[in-house]
């Protein structure tokens, strides 16, 4: 700033105040600016020469309405902020935004988070070198002189306004935490779950089932069964994927991202459509995608492509008319060979459809991995509801609400230095149970991309899953009760050729185990019967 003048122009909002309010004290208008922390004031500073620098009052804050009786007196709110403390302010008030969201979900704070954040980075940018002329004033040779200046300016502030409060930030927020603590019946209703899903502890896919049973050439599965093979998509053949097939699956992504946006809100799912799409792509280039291998055929059936040969009906007239081009040019060749409509656009529209189904079904992989744990509870509870009376099944209802009423009570922050897994009751296990049911130990299958799973239950439970089933299907190998419990992939080679031998050992032999009855009513196999039918001794 060195010797160049610094004006500064403020402009504050007033209130009209009420007749009966004009002749109130200083000091009861200090009582009321405590009373009600929360001032309305929209404020412009300007800092150097000819530039306005727009500051928004972090004190105001939009969802809260004061009552009439309590806006009948006038304020005046000035605030005096330099670039830097201007970051300073927007890093607290960054941080105070994060933390709350990460607390509770059910006040958006996401808009206000991002905003505050566009300030912060336009600042840094500094695209009109303000906040670089501050840096050299407060660094430079006459930094003294700006000390000194803005001490003056504060002085003068506090001289013109001597009940003016200063409300910290940490006010508003408490207030926030308030209104979330003591929430009215709107707010807690932000996120429903049906009756199915329990609050979130388990799935609810009927919509789904009834919509897959009702596909064409789909098999009828009952409920409990379609719970553990709704995500083997690649099971599903190339020719039943057709339009309501695609239905089907945008229906079933639809629920279970709406499911995962309730049950896990602090999930980026913009950020994990990112990775599903780069792996995608990766796989789909290679044609390792699980259920659509990469279409291969003799070189032989597109030998003429690059010279827009018609089709053919033989393998040997083919091979003639593709020979007969050896040696000659285009314009000596039969106008009659070349197909009269080369540019075809429909492989490459059955490919990009093929593509959109085969990223849905990518996507849907994802979900069911994140959402594991609520998909096994699915499958207990519906097998356990299956085998219970009427009576017992309400029962059970009037104990889940209970319940529920119980984990609001003791919604405080659970002690897990050990980092145990949690029970039914949210809490952590006991370390005795966490030792007896083994899930301190990892079993890692090679199989299956050397994926590790925790416990035996889970490592056992795996090899009738999606991820054992593909890995298995990829080596060429039948996934049955022969292979069980083998992890690696030199075994189950070696085993899958040991079964073959096996199997051809067991086949039946027409030349030896074939009977032939000759002239005299001896019994011979084919192999003698033949000999002796040739040697003319029959």
């Amino acid at each position: 700033v060195g010797k160049k003048n610094i004006s500064i122009y403020i402009h504050c909002l007033t209130i009209q105040c009420a007749l009966a309010d004009t002749e109130s004290t200083a000091k009861g208008q200090s009582n009321r600016w405590q009373e009600d922390p929360y001032p309305v004031a929209n404020l412009q500073v300007q800092v150097g020469v000819g530039h306005k620098s727009p500051v928004r009052s972090t004190f105001v804050d939009n969802n809260l309405k004061h009552d009439e009786d309590q806006a009948k007196h006038l304020f005046i709110y000035i605030q005096m902020e330099t670039i830097l403390e201007q970051q300073r302010r927007y890093h607290e008030e960054k941080e105070r935004l994060m933390d709350a969201k990460t607390k509770e979900m059910l006040h958006k704070k996401t808009t206000r988070y991002m905003e505050v954040s566009a300030n912060l980075r336009d600042s840094y940018e500094d695209k009109d070198g303000m906040r670089k002329e501050e840096l050299n004033a407060i660094s430079g040779p006459n930094e003294f002189a700006e000390f000194y200046n803005r001490l003056k300016q504060i002085k003068e502030f506090h001289r013109k306004h001597p009940n003016e409060v200063s409300v910290p930030m940490s006010v508003e927020f408490e207030e926030l935490m308030k209104a979330r603590d003591n929430p009215n019946e709107e707010a807690q209703n932000l996120v429903e779950f049906t009756d199915e899903e329990g609050y979130g502890r388990y799935l609810d896919l009927h919509d789904c089932y009834l919509k897959y049973i009702n596909l064409k050439g789909a098999e009828k599965l009952e409920y409990i069964t379609y719970l553990s093979t709704f995500d083997q998509l690649f099971d599903i053949s190339k020719d039943r994927k057709n339009a309501e097939y695609k239905k089907y699956l945008e229906m079933l992504l639809e629920y279970l991202q709406d499911y995962t946006d309730r049950v896990k809100p602090l999930l980026d799912q913009n950020e994990l459509y990112g990775k599903i799409l780069a792996d995608f792509e990766k796989k789909w280039d290679n044609g390792t995608f699980p259920g659509w291998p990469k279409e291969t055929s003799s070189a032989l059936t597109h030998a003429g492509a690059h010279l827009d040969l018609s089709a053919f009906s033989s393998w040997e007239e083919r091979a003639q008319r593709l020979f007969g081009t050896k040696g000659k040019s285009l314009e000596s060749l039969d106008p009659s060979l070349f197909a009269k409509n080369p540019k075809s656009k429909g492989p490459k529209k059955d490919t990009e459809r093929n593509k959109e189904i085969a990223f849905l079904e990518a996507q849907i992989y994802e979900y069911v991995e994140i959402l594991g744990e609520q998909r096994q509870l699915t499958h207990e509870n519906v097998q356990r509801k299956q085998a219970r009376t009427g009576e017992e099944r309400e029962e059970e209802e009037e104990e889940q609400l209970s319940e529920s009423e119980s984990e609001d009570e003791d919604n405080e922050i659970i002690y897990n230095p050990k980092n145990l897994p949690l029970g039914w009751d949210g809490k952590p296990i006991p370390y005795w149970l966490y030792k007896l049911h083994g899930l301190n130990i990892n079993y890692n299958c090679e199989i299956c991309g050397n994926y590790t799973y925790r416990g035996p239950k889970a490592f056992q439970r795996h090899f009738a899953e999606w991820r054992h089933a593909h890995g298995m299907r990829c080596l060429g190998i039948p996934n049955t009760a022969h292979f069980a419990n083998v992890t690696q992939i030199e075994d189950a080679v070696s085993l899958w050729a040991k079964l073959k031998s096996q199997k051809a050992s067991e086949r039946w032999q027409p030349d030896t185990e074939e009977e032939y009855e000759d002239s005299s009513g001896n019994v011979v196999n084919k192999k003698t019967y033949e000999d002796l039918k040739r040697q003319g001794l029959l």
